[in-house]
């Protein structure tokens, strides 16, 4: 193909783009071609007008040179800044990475990684109290009992371990682990200091926020850390009280529901909002509900706030104040024995200096644009400047805060990359497990309202699966939300034993782009819980090619359009020759 012919044909690339932005003004695909649009439309400008700075010595892309102590300046390890640390290296970055706590964040130390150990002995203790489910199994079980220190030893040791391996391998790469908290002083500077170390600033061609979170507490509630706390406290296992209430019903509330009433806890929930797991997928929340709910040792109060909560003291218990959530007028007044707030997480956003760059924060989140391009008081972004994970508050888990940090280094090192957030699965770890990605059917169906196509939903059972059979537990759904003309997957969400681990063939689907049609070929080891997913796939009724194919053959009116420019456009080259 000739340099004349190239360009034809990338015209035409363009002014097919151009039909979708046309035709598809609000979705995903279009907002991605309007960013990419823009953003080669700024290299180009940049490389005419500078040219690339060749690599240092060491293999760093542009160097630590030109005055910088870092290419890469990452303002906080948890999981995020991990991610992105290494990754950097990995791009030849000169990096260092600024911690004030502990390595490891919230996930790591006082979240995903003990939750996850304390959700190992509860599931185990569900399966040898459940007399039932031996039986069936033609196991025969003594009364199982625990030591509650040991199992708070065992979330211990694992984030202790898990905190050491993510230090030694910052460590073996040549990370530089800066003790102190991180404060932006200037364009490109950063202090960082600490009680009892030297203070410093330093400078860095890009600079990454990745401070995380603090668990969030409604005004009205006293923490003592004893009988009224949050996740960070309860994640010790200092006790297990006979009655406590959990003042929220998200992940964090029913994950530990679970642990606590596998280990004899009585629980009742206060859930502000009319239903329970709100966050969920609405037929996925009311099964749910029957199986990890109803069954167990759990009532629950909706729509009501937890206006005043009282530690225990002097012998009285535990007080929790409730009212209306809309009129706000007095319910009644729990008397418990511990409460654990549960309200969601709040971004750790304060001391970092944001004023010093006319950056201000929208309800403590750090205002960022799809690049995680942290963008000042003005809309305008702040150059080089990025923040990831929960401090952005896109979307507050620690894997997202990691793809985040990966996507930005991508970028730093001069290769564009949008992250695609409706592609990042989610999970709750009770038992049995709840996993999504994408979006919900009502978050589906109002997006097809707007944007003018078909929704699909089809589901499967897990009574179905040989495996869940085999090993007696049935009790699961998957659940698939699809456009039938196109196959695209919208959203998935899964109820049922290891649905945690099923949900990534799905994320995979929709980060990569592989619809349906695709999907119902692929094969699955049987038998396996794998198979889930395949039926589910396989499920799906897609409109007949002929329906599809006159749908190509009658475009919309946009795409006529561009048709035709490129039709006049072809013409010209000819002319031209």
């Amino acid at each position: 193909m000739g340099f004349r012919d190239m360009r034809v044909f990338n015209q035409a690339l363009l002014a097919c783009q151009a039909w979708r932005l046309l035709a598809f003004p609000d979705s995903l695909v279009a907002r991605v071609l309007k960013a990419r649009l823009s953003y080669a439309a700024a290299s180009v400008a940049t490389k005419r007008a500078v040219p690339r700075a060749a690599a240092s010595g060491n293999g760093a892309v542009g160097g630590s040179g030109g005055g910088f102590d870092y290419d890469l300046v990452i303002i906080g390890a948890g999981v995020g800044g991990h991610g992105a640390a290494l990754h950097a290296v990995e791009e030849g970055l000169k990096t260092a990475i600024i911690e004030g706590d502990v390595v490891g964040g919230t996930c790591v130390n006082r979240g995903c990684v003990p939750s996850k150990a304390l959700l190992a002995v509860s599931g185990r203790m569900r399966e040898l109290h459940d007399e039932h489910h031996m039986k069936s199994l033609g196991l025969q079980v003594s009364a199982a009992g625990y030591d509650r220190q040991a199992v708070a030893d065992h979330a211990n040791n694992l984030a202790s371990k898990i905190r050491s391996n993510l230090t030694n391998s910052m460590k073996a790469i040549g990370v530089d682990i800066l003790t102190g908290f991180g404060t932006i002083v200037g364009k490109q500077k950063v202090w960082y200091g600490k009680v009892g170390f030297p203070d410093k600033e330093i400078t860095a061609k890009n600079i990454i926020i990745a401070t995380g979170s603090v668990p969030f507490v409604p005004k009205g509630i006293e923490i003592d850390g004893k009988t009224v706390f949050t996740s960070d406290h309860a994640l010790k296992l200092e006790s297990v009280p006979d009655w406590i209430a959990i003042v929220g019903s998200g992940y964090i509330g029913l994950e530990f529901s679970d642990v606590y009433t596998a280990l004899g806890s009585e629980v009742t929930f206060v859930e502000a909002l009319d239903q329970l797991m709100p966050g969920f997928d609405p037929e996925i929340a009311k099964l749910a509900q029957r199986v990890l709910i109803n069954t167990r040792k759990i009532d629950y109060r909706t729509g009501v706030f937890a206006s005043k909560i009282t530690p225990a003291k002097n012998g009285k218990p535990v007080l929790i104040e409730l009212i209306d959530a809309k009129t706000k007028e007095h319910k009644e007044t729990l008397e418990v024995d511990a409460a654990l707030i549960a309200t969601g997480r709040a971004p750790f956003t304060n001391g970092l200096g944001l004023e010093n760059i006319n950056v201000v924060t929208q309800r403590g989140f750090i205002p960022v644009d799809e690049r995680m391009q942290v963008t000042d008081a003005d809309g305008n972004v702040v150059p080089n400047l990025f923040c990831i994970g929960d401090a952005n508050g896109k979307l507050m888990l620690a894997h997202a805060a990691s793809a985040q940090g990966i996507s930005v280094v991508k970028q730093i090192s001069g290769r564009d990359h949008i992250l695609n957030h409706l592609s990042i699965p989610a999970a709750c770890f009770t038992h049995p497990e709840i996993s999504m990605v994408g979006l919900t059917e009502p978050q589906a169906r109002e997006k097809a309202d707007k944007e003018g196509f078909e929704v699909s939903v089809v589901k499967t059972s897990f009574k179905a699966n040989t495996k869940a059979l085999a090993e007696n537990e049935g009790d699961g759904i998957a659940k698939l939300i699809y456009q039938p003309d196109t196959g695209e997957i919208l959203g998935v969400h899964i109820l049922g034993l290891h649905a945690a681990d099923l949900i990534h063939e799905a994320s995979n689907a929709i980060a990569l782009g592989t619809r349906l049609q695709e999907l119902k070929l692929a094969v699955h080891a049987h038998p396996t819980l794998s198979e889930v997913l395949d039926e589910l796939f396989k499920a799906a009724k897609l409109q007949p090619k002929e329906v599809q194919e006159r749908k190509q053959n009658h475009p919309p009116q946009p795409l006529l359009k561009v048709l035709s420019f490129i039709s006049s456009l072809l013409s010209s080259q000819k002319q031209d020759r």
